[in-house]
């Protein structure tokens, strides 16, 4: 069983007491090319692509150009120790031991415009290159073109190694649109988490809650060493329970009540 979450956009690049060892991502060919395209995109360009600030667009310009190779623990951060938003503050990979973090590399992988497939222990540094950004290479048009099949090979190869072939999607339509699915020859499940405010068959998708839920499932398949994936039906935490009359077998809901911010406190 293999579980897919997508990156995060801000970034948590302080020093870390974490001692784990620090890896390089499977398809750092690919994304050394990727660095050199967006060393060739001026402000103005990065600012258009990515509708961004003028200020977010000169953040991320000096970024493109700051790419260091070879990465090294000196110079770079594991990915699940360096991305910092809602799914990850679910996962908290800083609180986890070397070995939950050595033992995740073959069970959780993060989907990444730049990189293509990171392991939890690839080393990164600092960008943002969403997945739905249409930057032109010579490979196509935008970077689902560009990443091509490269992160279904990768995801094939890695739950060709386990027991139960399973791929488990936490991550994002825009991320999860880069695995072809049709070519991929593994059970594909997603999990959907739901708060509900009068009935559990009324739930609605909060954007917020369901990415940390995510984290917190990812969390879940390393701090109790989840082989199979039916086992992920006993995810409880935060409230969440599975609902089997709701669910089939591609598509997993995990509901709860929603409870206002102010009451949970």
């Amino acid at each position: 069983m293999l579980a897919v979450l997508s990156p995060a956009k801000s970034l948590d690049l302080s020093p870390s007491a974490q001692t784990a060892h620090g890896t390089e991502p499977a398809l750092m060919k690919d994304a050394s090319s990727l660095m050199r395209t967006t060393r060739g995109l001026s402000q103005k360009r990065i600012r258009e692509l990515m509708n961004l600030s003028a200020d977010l667009a000169k953040l991320n310009y000096d970024r493109f150009h700051s790419f260091e190779l070879p990465f090294t623990a000196d110079n770079a951060l594991p990915a699940s120790l360096a991305f910092n938003g809602d799914v990850y503050r679910g996962l908290d990979a800083r609180s986890l031991s070397a070995e939950q973090l050595q033992w995740s590399q073959g069970r959780v992988a993060i989907l990444s415009g730049m990189f293509g497939l990171l392991r939890p222990l690839d080393l990164i540094q600092p960008y943002r290159l969403e997945m739905g950004t249409r930057l032109g290479t010579r490979r196509g048009t935008n970077l689902y073109a560009f990443w091509g099949d490269r992160i279904t090979k990768q995801i094939a190869s890695k739950v060709a190694a386990h027991s139960d072939p399973t791929l488990v999607n936490l991550a994002s339509n825009e991320y999860f649109k880069a695995v072809k699915g049709k070519t991929l020859k593994t059970p594909v499940v997603e999990c959907v988490f739901e708060d509900w405010k009068v009935h559990p068959d009324e739930g609605t998708v909060i954007g917020f809650l369901a990415k940390y839920a995510r984290g917190l499932m990812a969390r879940f398949i390393v701090t109790e060493r989840i082989e199979r994936a039916s086992d992920l039906k006993q995810f409880n935490i935060d409230r969440y329970t599975f609902q089997p009359a709701r669910s089939d077998d591609t598509r997993w809901v995990f509901t709860r009540k929603f409870i206002p911010v102010e009451q949970a406190k």
